[in-house]
């Protein structure tokens, strides 16, 4: 049972790290790329992420907290994935074959 407890605190707290990593990435990128991305505004995606990262800390994986910790795992998922790799796209200018 305590390898299973210290698994998840390695889940809860890394996750935790993940969110920051996307607020952070959030709140060093140009407020145009994300209109140039078509995506939502700098603001709300600090907002998102931010949030996310603040449920993340405070609610464990597992338990009743658990309602919380989901969807803010995934919000700062799709930031990384979907966002993230738009924004970086937009700031290059593009990919050149």
């Amino acid at each position: 049972m305590l390898v299973a407890i210290w698994i998840l605190e390695v889940i809860h707290w890394g996750s935790a790290l993940v969110g920051l990593f996307a607020f952070v990435h959030a709140l060093l990128q140009r407020a145009d790329a994300y209109s140039a991305a078509d995506r939502k505004t700098k603001p709300v995606w600090m907002l998102i992420t931010g949030g996310a990262t603040l449920a993340m800390v405070l609610f464990p994986v597992m338990g009743p907290g658990m309602i919380f910790y989901v969807p803010a795992m995934a919000a700062a998922l799709v930031y990384i994935v979907d966002v993230r790799p738009k924004l970086i796209e937009v700031q290059r200018g593009g990919q050149s074959w």
